[in-house]
């Protein structure tokens, strides 16, 4: 979709409501609901992070969204694909801060090259105690990634055509972060098999496009 396009419909979207959990758990691992009663009092003091879903026109002026692929390391989010964002800290003044400053760090946008358009809903994260604030946003030029070389292990640029494409969801076998292989609904976006939190964070963004675009 051209990018031109794609914002004029996203200005829509400050008005939508958002189409929250019943959205997300439409891409939720089978063992999220155990997962969520068995951590009910971690999750009142759960650690707050704050990530980006950042859309920007190519060189062509074709709509893309920004994923990253973390760097492998001793850790429950090892390997993945994710949004870019992190961890609040104590000198953010609040979660879209974070997000900006995060996604700043971790692919190199500049933050006043990005205007968030709207808050989507919180998701919590028990293998990592994570409550995580996801905020959609747009770059108005073509961004020039630089990642973070010590988390980044790849950005990925995925076409808006291509994530709106209900062919690129179904259920595959994946290792969890409990070692164990179980078949999960996710989506495949630039080959990658992408599931648990981000993809119920992109089954809501997918729906939330649907509605305006």
């Amino acid at each position: 979709m051209n990018f031109e396009t794609f914002i004029k419909s996203a200005s829509k979207i400050k008005n939508l409501n958002l189409p929250g959990e019943e959205s997300q758990f439409k891409m939720s691992p089978p063992f999220r609901k155990d997962l969520i009663e068995e951590n009910r009092l971690k999750m009142k003091n759960a650690k707050q992070a704050g990530v980006m879903a950042l859309f920007y026109p190519n060189d062509l002026g074709e709509t893309y969204l920004v994923l990253i692929l973390r760097k492998t390391y001793k850790g429950v989010h090892s390997a993945q694909v994710g949004f870019p964002g992190g961890k609040y800290e104590d000198d953010d003044p609040d979660l879209e801060y974070t997000a900006l400053r995060e996604t700043n760090e971790e692919v190199g946008v500049p933050i006043n090259d990005m205007e968030v358009l709207k808050a989507l809903s919180k998701i919590y994260i028990p293998p990592s105690n994570f409550t995580v604030s996801p905020y959609l946003a747009v770059a108005h030029q073509t961004p020039k990634f630089i990642k973070q070389d010590e988390e980044v292990e790849d950005v990925i640029e995925v076409a808006l055509i291509h994530f709106l494409n209900d062919s690129n969801t179904g259920d595959f076998s994946v290792m969890t972060s409990l070692d164990m292989e179980l078949e999960v609904p996710a989506f495949t976006l630039n080959g990658h098999v992408v599931w648990g939190a981000t993809a119920m964070m992109l089954s809501e963004l997918k729906d939330l496009l649907k509605m305006a675009l």
